[in-house]
């Protein structure tokens, strides 16, 4: 038992740093997260909750139950573990890690740590009792013999796994469903009584009654036949249930937002800045429905002056509604081939929040003053509402300022010199970009075409212009002045950040350009702009596009969390998430800290403290990744359909990347990949260099590198692995020079 004196009753509330913020929350307020974490440590041992109790001096029954509850919550967040004696010990101490669990094929898997660093490895026993999303403590046992930290399972903290979709087989009177998701790597067993009407080899949807153990398999219940996997629209019910990705819409949820309205009540109008007035207007996709930021510029004596309107959805989802809760819970937006899944329910995301044209909507506005040569030496928020005058797509923008589209320019004649301000605008921003160094790669993005049935017709390249950058450049400066906003007002941060490259990539990367007489600047810590510096260096090389993929390669992914690490691709020490409300819910959360200042609130008060944003945070990014997942399967999917009608047909392909087993071929213009595996190569032995990016043949000299290019035929198609593969056809190769023989 801690010596530290006793706090009298109920005065823990003098010395708990958060108390303005519980006393928002709560009516009785009860000692912060923060608090408890404080006693725990000053203790310097492991105590029981009595014991804290005592500390804390609380003795009302409502307070203790409410307690109680909080240090569940704790439990299940990962911030407290509870020993064998009952005692509560602070994780992230004593050797205890909590964290996410990430899955692999193969069978093993990663711990994500709750506060950042490294992932920890799960080997294939560890892993027999856990499934991916899980949140659990483990402890590091060790370092396994490829360098990496192993850890041990102490205690799951959260099953995050109900069902799971995939392919059903009966096989020797045994039921079991093969996950879809291929970082499941254990069967669901299905008892016979457990069945239903499913049939062998149809598409399922199978809950788990049990969770898997250290000795025993998931057992599940068949509770949806899906169908045939072959059915138009299949592959995006088993993304969205593989990858457990909320889609319907509770019941409470709808209620909520039945009440909604239609159109902005005139009462809240009244305390607003108005700005129906300007020419506020959108750019967006011609297949957008949601329309969240609306931009105006208008040139003056030291610049120009930019307003960023973005909806405000944060008036409509108020924090703690079912809505809320339910938005939180989905993360972001997910877009598959012409279908979506929503954060906020349509009657809010293409109605009520979208600035669509000639309605009034109420909006969280930007102003920026930026000089002539793109610094911004002036910006503010505020609460306002506006009328958007045109609703535009990035081609006819593109059409009236590059190609001078004559009927487009009459239709919007009175937008016209608002536009060729944007522009102006654009380029000094963009010339201000590259002066601070932020990258800037040109990648390949594809899209679908579907025609009859969901039937593919072609897979075609997505073409960028000036005017998706200009309006990109509009949204960079909004998010970055929104980050700068929330600093000086000392609130808590939620940024979104992205650190350079790892010591161990950093190396591999210089090994690798060094082979191509190139060499990256900035020594042990380059900068942003040493990496643009090399890219203006291969400029019209013809291994570019290869030197480009082994750059973005090296960089790690960006991520929401509270630690100011800064964004290391945008060369920014602050950057948030601010213009998209509607799809994104850390921007949803950035706007409710802008209207906490705007309403003159202290940051003490705000509800959020940095331990609720940096579980958030965590929460989002791992939504985005989820979403990503799911798109790339559903992608994948689709490009096997279309590609197994041409088994036999040859294509010309460039090697998009190099393993041990083989290479994959990503096949020119219809940008399908597909792996050409080490046992269809010539007859020789074949040594992987994974720094180089090939693979080395010992015998003939052959090397198949990273950005050849190659002539493949399709030799099969599996649609359940959502695998293609090749047989190198020919090759223009360069054999590696040999030392002559004396």
């Amino acid at each position: 038992m801690s010596s530290k004196k006793k706090i009298p009753a109920n005065r823990f509330k003098h010395q708990d740093p958060q108390v303005a913020r519980e006393a928002e929350k709560y009516q009785n307020p009860i000692p912060s997260r923060e608090l408890i974490l404080q006693i725990l440590e000053s203790a310097g041992i492991p105590l029981t909750a009595k014991e804290i109790i005592s500390e804390l001096g609380i003795v009302q029954d409502d307070d203790l139950e409410a307690f109680r509850r909080r240090l569940r919550a704790m439990e299940r967040d990962g911030q407290l573990i509870r020993n064998r004696k009952n005692c509560y010990c602070i994780v992230n101490s004593k050797d205890l890690i909590s964290g996410r669990v990430i899955g692999h094929a193969d069978g093993f898997g990663f711990l994500h740590p709750d506060d950042g660093g490294d992932d920890l490895f799960l080997s294939p026993r560890q892993m027999r009792a856990l499934l991916p999303g899980d949140r659990a403590v483990v402890c590091v046992r060790g370092v396994d013999r490829r360098g990496r930290k192993e850890a041990t399972l102490v205690e799951i903290l959260e099953r995050n796994t109900e069902q799971v979709v995939g392919k059903l087989c009966m096989e020797s009177g045994v039921n079991f469903v093969i996950p879809d998701n291929r970082k499941i790597s254990q069967d669901i067993l299905i008892p016979d009584a457990h069945i239903g009407a499913a049939n062998n080899g149809q598409i399922v949807v199978a809950h788990i009654i049990t969770q898997p153990s250290k000795r025993k398999q998931p057992i599940g219940k068949i509770v949806e036949v899906l169908g045939d996997h072959m059915a138009p629209g299949m592959e995006i019910e088993v993304a969205m249930r593989a990858h457990d990705l909320p889609f319907v819409w509770p019941e409470p949820v709808k209620e909520e937002v039945a009440s909604s309205g239609t159109s902005v009540i005139d009462s809240e109008a009244e305390h607003r800045t108005d700005l129906r007035s300007l020419p506020l207007l959108t750019i967006d996709g011609e297949d957008a429905k949601d329309f969240d930021d609306a931009v105006y510029c208008k040139r003056i004596p030291k610049g120009w002056r930019l307003i960023v309107a973005i909806a405000d959805v944060s008036f409509y989802v108020s924090p703690e509604t079912e809505l809320d809760r339910e938005a939180e819970k989905r993360g972001n937006s997910v877009y598959f081939p012409e279908h979506v899944i929503p954060m906020l329910p349509e009657v809010l995301s293409n109605g009520l929040c979208s600035l669509v044209p000639d309605e009034d909507r109420l909006c969280l506005a930007c102003e920026l003053m930026i000089s002539q040569d793109g610094r911004v030496y002036r910006s503010k928020f505020m609460n306002a509402i506006m009328r958007s005058h045109a609703r535009l797509t990035y081609n006819q923008v593109a059409k009236m300022l590059f190609d001078g589209n004559k009927r487009l320019k009459k239709k919007y004649h009175h937008l016209l010199a608002d536009i060729e301000e944007l522009y102006s605008l654009y380029k000094v921003l963009r010339n201000s970009r590259e002066r601070r160094g932020a990258m800037d790669f040109d990648t390949q993005e594809s899209m679908i075409v579907f025609g009859s049935e969901r039937k593919i017709e072609n897979i075609v390249p997505l073409v960028r212009n000036d005017a998706h950058r200009l309006i990109e450049e509009c949204m960079l400066v909004a998010n970055a002045a929104a980050a700068s906003y929330l600093h000086r007002k000392k609130m808590p941060p939620l940024l979104r950040i992205h650190d350079g490259p790892s010591t161990e990539k950093l190396k591999d990367l210089r090994v690798f350009l060094g082979e191509l007489g190139l060499s990256l600047g900035g020594g042990q810590k380059p900068q942003p702009s040493d990496y643009m510096a090399l890219m203006q260096q291969i400029n019209g090389r013809a291994d570019s596009h290869l030197i480009q993929t082994v750059l973005l390669r090296s960089f790690s992914r960006a991520v929401y969390s509270t630690e100011i690490k800064g964004h290391f691709g945008l060369a920014l020490d602050r950057y948030t998430h601010f213009t998209s409300p509607i799809r994104r819910y850390p921007d949803l959360l950035v706007h409710r800290a802008i209207r906490h200042c705007l309403d003159g609130n202290p940051p003490q008060t705000f509800r959020y403290g940095v331990s609720e944003y940096a579980l958030l945070g965590e929460h989002c990014s791992m939504t985005e990744r989820r979403a990503d997942e799911a798109t790339r399967d559903v992608v994948s999917w689709l490009k096997c359909e279309y590609i197994q009608d041409k088994l036999g047909e040859e294509f010309n392909g460039i090697i998009s990347a190099v393993t041990s087993f083989g290479f994959f071929v990503e096949l020119s213009d219809i940008y399908v990949e597909g792996l050409v595996h080490i046992s269809m190569l010539v007859r020789d032995y074949f040594h992987f260099d994974p720094v180089g990016h090939r693979l080395q043949g010992e015998r003939t000299g052959l090397s198949y590198r990273l950005g050849d290019r190659v002539r493949v035929k399709v030799a099969r198609v599996d649609l359940d692995e959502k695998k293609i593969d090749f047989d190198l056809v020919e090759q223009t190769v360069k054999k590696a020079k040999r030392r002559r023989r004396r």
